[in-house]
């Protein structure tokens, strides 16, 4: 939702959930009033059939519907840049603060993986349907390849693996990567 912003330019609306049947569907809705200009919005989701991971994972096995592998890319990098910028400007003990912010990196990370075709080296260019996605892979079409999302996997997991150890070193408990 915070992707696809009012016409306003406000992404920022107070957000009322329920869950409704539509034919033999269920449809998670969101509704609620633009803080910026007023404006209804209303957001409807058609619930899969399984039961998703918990958070920070954003979805089933199968590649999202409703967001793209362009849009994903953005909020790993939305994410990263955040708390790699509070990671290199704060103390150690300050670091358990960007945790959940490079979790959601990774299974951003995780979520453009499941757009790369079966025996495929990257994601198709027919897979961004949104004008934001669309504009991030003709900018770089070249990060949307296996071996460099593999990169960006194995980097994140790092960042997230130090952040362990630092939370483990402020805490008094052993280096987890000592054991």
């Amino acid at each position: 939702m915070d992707l696809h912003p009012c016409e306003c330019g406000g992404a920022d609306f107070g957000r009322r959930h329920q869950l409704e049947r539509l034919g033999d569907d269920l449809v998670a809705v969101y509704e609620g009033v633009c803080r910026g200009c007023g404006r209804d919005r209303r957001f409807e989701f058609v619930m899969a059939v399984e039961v998703p991971p918990p958070p920070p994972a954003y979805g089933g096995a199968e590649p999202s519907e409703i967001i793209d592998p362009g849009e994903f890319s953005d909020v790993a990098d939305r994410y990263s840049r955040w708390a790699g910028l509070g990671l290199l400007n704060s103390p150690g003990s300050e670091h358990h603060k960007y945790q959940g912010a490079m979790a959601s990196a990774l299974a951003a990370v995780e979520e453009v993986f499941k757009f790369i075709p079966e025996g495929q080296d990257a994601v198709p260019a027919s897979a961004f349907t949104s004008a934001r996605g669309r504009a991030r892979y003709e900018k770089g079409p070249g990060k949307f390849s296996r071996e460099i999302l593999e990169i960006e996997l194995d980097l994140t997991r790092e960042v997230l693996a130090d952040i362990d150890n630092s939370i483990a070193r402020s805490s008094g408990g052993a280096d987890p990567a000592a054991q």
